[in-house]
């Protein structure tokens, strides 16, 4: 039998990991980037203050190009690392314009608001490095049209520094324009990352991984403030420099943050030891899943089984389900023995580029998942048994049903019709004494017939139920039973015609068992509900002793109770009455 594709993937070690040497060269280019910085701002003519000035740009570019460099290493399948390091050196390629040279002066100016849309970039495509919607790619877009492109043509028209290298004209009140146009929608779209931030944490109303909500957190922190330095730099406030230094530094923490979550993720992974104490008492289901959960800390995990039989995954109560696609939100990671699939982690997507740590959750976890995965198989024949007990009552009940209209519009009106022909026939014959005393007798056998035939039309389905409810059902029930019934009933209205059809034959099958087998002097119905049942209980006082598993009639209703969810029980003590007590689930 085929298995459904899922959206997780079987984790192998990757062969796509970057050489040493490599990640040692861009390592130590990220120093030499520092180093650069400080240089190029002491031997600057126009910036102010180098030293601060040379550590603000550094906090950022060392810790995004070092960090990484380690979530290269870590994770060679994300794009994520190789997008850091590029944020960190395109951060110091803005920093050449302190240069006093035109031409990289001139680089420095063309790449001067190029980071910021970067480090958006950046946040948007945690955790893989790759951004997954057209919404966010035509984010970042228009973030690089404005950061890049508006710049070219405020500098072809003397902006940002009327000596830099591509500059034709001059034209300042145009460049005025530009710039505030330039600084408002940049602004406008590091808000709108904020709002597609915080979109995809609170996505399907989801709780995220600890260590997840916290990156994103500092992540949507970082573009408010670049937001509010836009706004700052485009009305001038007096404050932009405080700003300024205060974003620098909040984008700096961000990469800090991301490692962070690298080391925590590797403590998770030193605490399956943990995990596999806890599956030595063997949990149930529900416990097994907290037991992941905590070990993956994902409070949000959940847990599909594969049901070969049927075909299907299922919940842990053996309902069919379905694994999460493209586009969902979430991640599934099937977990497979001996080649044959047993369960599957449902979880936040950030734990897909945690190959590691759910490849141990998974071989630690792989028996009491296969014996997890047993129950919920077996919750799922027990649900198919019941409702394949609920579809033959439901037939049956329908047949008996078409049975009592047949005796009703059949067998009985042809009696009724041999009856009037009788009266007829009685009024022609006069006073003849003989057939007199034949058409009685007859008339008797009719009335016997059509006794008889009403009684077995009730038993094969109550019509009174359908026409009049239960309640008139019932009173019918104790007003015809052979000895005194005490009725008390709280019912509310109407139910579910085959819950009163079943609560029916409770109460008539267990008055028939009184007056065939009890012995009693009296019994007492009660009916009503509690707790979203509907409770039917019967008791007499005659002398016990009855069998639930003799004969088919408390088997009957048993099966018949059971099939709507319910349950039957029976109290029976010799010499002490009897007590039938039956409860249906009614909603």
């Amino acid at each position: 039998m085929a298995v459904p594709v899922v959206s997780g993937r079987v984790h192998a070690a990757s062969d796509r990991r970057p050489s040493p040497p490599l990640l040692c060269v861009l390592a130590l280019g990220g120093f030499a980037v520092g180093a650069a910085c400080f240089l190029l701002a002491f031997d600057s003519d126009h910036v102010q203050d180098p030293g601060l000035q040379a550590s603000l740009y550094c906090l950022i570019e060392v810790p995004y190009i070092l960090g990484g460099v380690v979530a290269w290493w870590r994770r060679p399948d994300s794009r994520f690392g190789p997008l850091m390091i590029a944020a960190g050196y395109t951060a110091f390629l803005a920093n050449l314009a302190w240069a006093n040279s035109e031409l990289p002066a001139t680089i420095g100016q063309v790449f001067d608001l190029v980071p910021l849309v970067l480090y958006l970039q950046v946040f948007l495509s945690y955790p893989n490095g790759r951004l997954e919607t057209r919404p966010e790619r035509a984010l970042v877009l228009t973030g690089y049209l404005l950061a890049m492109g508006l710049q070219l043509v405020s500098m072809a028209l003397g902006g940002v520094d009327p000596d830099n290298l591509i500059a034709v004209t001059s034209a300042p009140g145009l460049v005025d324009v530009i710039t505030h146009i330039q600084l408002s929608a940049l602004s406008a779209v590091a808000l709108t990352g904020v709002a597609v931030l915080a979109f995809k944490r609170y996505r399907d109303g989801r709780p995220t991984r600890r260590m997840t909500a916290l990156l994103v957190d500092s992540f949507a922190l970082v573009l408010v403030m670049i937001a509010l330095l836009m706004l700052a730099g485009q009305f001038q406030w007096d404050s932009f420099e405080t700003i300024r230094r205060a974003t620098f530094v909040t984008i700096g923490l961000a990469p800090l943050a991301f490692l962070i979550g690298l080391l925590t993720s590797r403590l998770a992974r030193s605490d399956i030891g943990d995990l596999l104490v806890q599956l030595r008492s063997e949990p149930a289901p529900e416990q097994l899943r907290d037991a992941l959960a905590g070990a993956l800390r994902d409070p949000s995990l959940s847990l599909a089984f594969w049901l070969p039989e049927f075909g299907v995954w299922a919940d842990v109560n053996g309902k069919e389900m379905r694994l999460p696609g493209p586009g969902s939100g979430r991640s599934a990671t099937p977990i497979e023995r001996d080649s044959q699939p047993v369960a599957a982690l449902i979880h936040d997507p950030s734990l897909d580029d945690e190959p590691e740590l759910l490849d141990a959750v998974s071989a630690a976890a792989g028996i009491a998942l296969e014996n997890a995965r047993l129950q919920a198989e077996l919750r799922a024949r027990l649900d198919e048994l019941q409702e394949s007990r609920a579809r033959v009552l439901s037939a049956e009940q329908d047949e008996r049903r078409r049975l009592e209209r047949n005796l009703h519009d059949g067998a009985q009106q042809r009696l009724i019709s041999l009856s009037l022909d009788l009266k007829r026939l009685e009024r022609r014959l006069g006073d003849d004494p003989d057939a007199q005393a034949e058409i009685d007798q007859a008339r008797s056998e009719i009335a016997t017939s059509l006794e008889e035939l009403r009684t077995i039309a009730r038993g094969l389905h109550p019509a009174v139920v359908s026409g009049h409810g239960l309640q008139v059902a019932l009173d019918t029930l104790a007003a015809k039973a052979t000895i005194p019934v005490a009725l008390s009933t709280n019912l509310q209205g109407r139910l579910d015609e085959a819950i009163e059809v079943a609560a029916y034959y409770v109460v008539s099958e267990s008055l028939a068992n009184v007056g065939k087998h009890a012995q009693a002097s009296a019994a007492s119905v009660s009916v009503g509900r509690d707790d979203g049942s509907l409770v039917v209980e019967v008791t007499d006082d005659g002398i016990g002793g009855a069998d639930a598993e003799q004969g088919t009639g408390l088997r009957g209703l048993a099966d018949r109770v059971e099939a709507r969810g319910g349950r039957l029980r029976v109290w029976t003590p010799r010499g002490g009455g009897t007590r039938v007590r039956a409860e249906i689930p009614c909603g």
